[in-house]
């Protein structure tokens, strides 16, 4: 094998980094939103969407540490702090290039961008939960201890049943997750069916599928332009929902969790505000109803391998100039 010169290994990662980037934030999200086999593994699905995010976002935030560290010396100087003699040299990086402080400005830009975006849905998400406590307080006050409405579970979350002719029921995740279900839902629901309700909805709770969503949410306000955070929100929205489905559905039965999901009829997610969550309704019962077994295991880890390669060629390509030194 020949040899590289440094600096030219340098400059081979950089751009490597961000045409694997380009390729990850355009092919994958075309490839996954098509995938057929989604649907009948959710939850990998989901997996494979957040490992495909991830992996476009190191490339991005690994070609902001190769810029910065050739723009700035001080960057430089941090970045291979302690690490072992020779594996500096063989980045050969240089410094001082003008384009790389534009570069790394860029990518820094963002990655601020990011930041404020996930910050900004998580304050909003908490000035929302506090919001609906307020309210659920106010419709359904907790009584003293023996008159009390509101039941306590095992699991540490509290059923809450409000006075409401239409047939409802959703979660609120939180240090105590309240259960919520309307006295419509249970005029309309047997004991069977409540039981598969309240089980999706203790399925989005355990899977802590509103911290997904609210950072599907994130990237996509932050950066509404970019194909790849649209499609993560439009498909974490709907995934979520079938996991949860499934979820239910292996503790009480497809037929009790889809003639729940009828007798509903309405979105009853953590976030009851996602778009589109009601025209999902049919093709979720269809789905039940249909009860197509799983994947072959072979194939879901193939899957699973791959979306793991996925989530390690970024890294691979950073480390690889150092690790050919240590060998």
């Amino acid at each position: 094998m020949s040899w590289v010169p440094p600096a030219e290994v340098w400059l081979n990662a950089l751009p490597a980094l961000l045409l694997l980037g380009l390729v990850l934030a355009t092919a994958g999200p075309r490839l996954l939103a098509r995938a057929r086999w989604a649907e009948r593994e959710p939850v990998l699905a989901l997996w494979a969407w957040q490992c495909l995010v991830l992996a476009a976002l190191l490339c991005c935030g690994l070609a902001l540490l190769l810029t910065a560290a050739a723009a700035w010396p001080e960057v430089r100087t941090l970045l291979f702090s302690g690490a072992p003699r020779g594996v500096e040299a063989a980045y050969g990086i240089p410094l001082s290039r003008p384009w790389a402080v534009a570069a790394a400005v860029l990518l820094a830009v963002g990655g601020a961008r990011t930041a404020l975006a996930l910050g900004s849905e998580v304050r909003s998400a908490r000035a929302l939960r506090r919001r609906r406590l307020r309210e659920l307080r106010l419709r359904a006050p907790e009584l003293p201890s023996g008159l009390e409405r509101v039941r306590r579970t095992d699991a540490g979350e509290r059923l809450v049943v409000l006075e409401s002719a239409k047939p409802n029921a959703w979660s609120l995740p939180g240090p105590a997750t309240r259960l919520v279900v309307t006295t419509g839902a249970l005029h309309r629901l047997s004991d069977r069916e409540l039981a598969a309700v309240l089980e999706h909805e203790r399925g989005h709770v355990r899977a802590r599928h509103h911290w997904l969503l609210q950072c599907a949410e994130a990237l996509n306000s932050g950066f509404p332009g970019a194909g790849i955070f649209r499609l993560f929100r439009e498909q974490v929205g709907r995934l979520v929902e079938l996991a949860a489905d499934d979820s239910a559905a292996r503790r009480h039965g497809r037929l009790a969790t889809a003639v729940a999901l009828v007798e509903l009829n309405t979105a009853h997610g953590p976030v009851p505000q996602c778009p589109g969550l009601l025209d999902q309704v049919p093709g979720r019962v269809e789905r039940l109803l249909a009860g197509e077994p799983r994947l072959p295991v072979a194939r879901r880890l193939r899957l699973t391998a791959a979306t793991l390669a996925a989530l390690s060629a970024p890294l691979a390509l950073v480390f690889a100039p150092g690790l050919r030194v240590l060998i």
